[in-house]
């Protein structure tokens, strides 16, 4: 048996010892746990935005499909907190004269940066973003997916031809202008969308064209521009915008400029007069109905090349 002493030095060792023993979780404040999820998922949810059009939406587009395991709402996923972020906090009881704590993403009052909100979206859909889209305009102007996807739709407006242009213009509302006037692409009609030319997601060219180059751009539609020709018109195949606006004009053509201002912007004038001459009063004395409608297109019809022997001249 240990004397009275030893079991008293043994006591003070063991009271010693307790002092670094680490608290266990459960002792941890409130404050200091990270925010929960809310007990029933999307029954939570849909208990106060049942009667929300926007939100029911979700279950008639991918996001919201149960047999599958790819989506939110698949086997073993957070339903809306899989993108929402945990609701925990927002879904709890409020003291009276205090505002409900927003939802961590994607909601009115949320403090989550565009980054973070991005990262939500890019746990599934990294792949889709594209490789260039940190160095492209809408990265560096840190737009976030929310601001032109609507995962809540079955089909998202900006993954839609006809309807793609209107939510670009929400940003871009200078070339919205341009393509109502008289001569633009048919973008109004639903016929192309700006990701046609553009890829969206950012690439490694200017105006993050989906092609290379603008000439490569425009060559997915107008092959028959694309030569080689025995007889080129050096602007054509340098760069198509030099002569034409892309996104619209009140020009013929798309043209920058009527003709022959246009062509006057490279071309002497030497022989060509810039303005309409009375019958008789050209260089040459000879009346010419083409010269005087002022437009060198009248002879220069092939002015984006010509393959015939004779087409130095672009005149056939």
């Amino acid at each position: 048996m240990f004397s009275n002493m030893k079991l008293r030095g043994l006591c003070n060792i063991a009271a010693f010892a307790l002092l670094f023993v680490p608290l266990p979780m459960a002792a941890q404040t409130a404050d200091d746990a990270a925010p929960g999820y809310s007990r029933n998922g999307a029954d939570t949810c849909l208990g106060c935005h049942q009667d929300d059009a926007v939100v029911i939406a979700v279950f008639r587009g991918k996001h919201g499909v149960p047999s599958d395991t790819r989506s939110p709402f698949g086997q073993g996923q957070l339903q809306c907190e899989a993108c929402h972020g945990p609701g925990g906090a927002h879904a709890g009881r409020v003291r009276r004269g205090q505002e409900r704590p927003p939802m961590p993403h994607f909601a009115s009052g949320s403090v989550a940066s565009v980054a973070d909100d991005n990262a939500m979206c890019l746990d599934c859909h990294e792949s889709d973003k594209g490789y260039a889209w940190h160095s492209g305009p809408h990265g560096n102007d840190e737009v976030g997916c929310a601001d032109c996807h609507d995962s809540h739709n079955a089909h998202d407006p900006v993954l839609q031809t006809a309807a793609q242009p209107a939510v670009c213009a929400d940003c871009h509302q200078l070339q919205r202008s341009e393509t109502q006037k008289a001569f633009a692409h048919p973008l109004l009609e639903g016929k192309m969308a700006c990701d046609s030319c553009h890829a969206v997601h950012g690439d490694s060219v200017a105006a993050t064209l989906a092609r290379q180059t603008v000439n490569a751009t425009c060559e997915q539609c107008h092959a028959e521009k694309r030569g080689p020709f025995l007889w080129e018109h050096a602007p054509v195949s340098e760069d198509c915008s030099l002569c034409h606006a892309p996104h619209g004009s009140n020009h013929p053509g798309m043209l920058t400029q009527r003709a022959p201002l246009l062509c006057q912007g490279c071309h002497s004038q030497s022989g060509h007069p810039s303005v309409a001459y009375q019958a008789g009063g050209l260089a040459t004395g000879t009346p010419s109905k083409y010269l005087l409608g002022q437009n060198c297109m009248n002879c220069h019809s092939q002015v984006h090349g010509s393959n015939h022997p004779s087409g130095s001249k672009l005149m056939r």
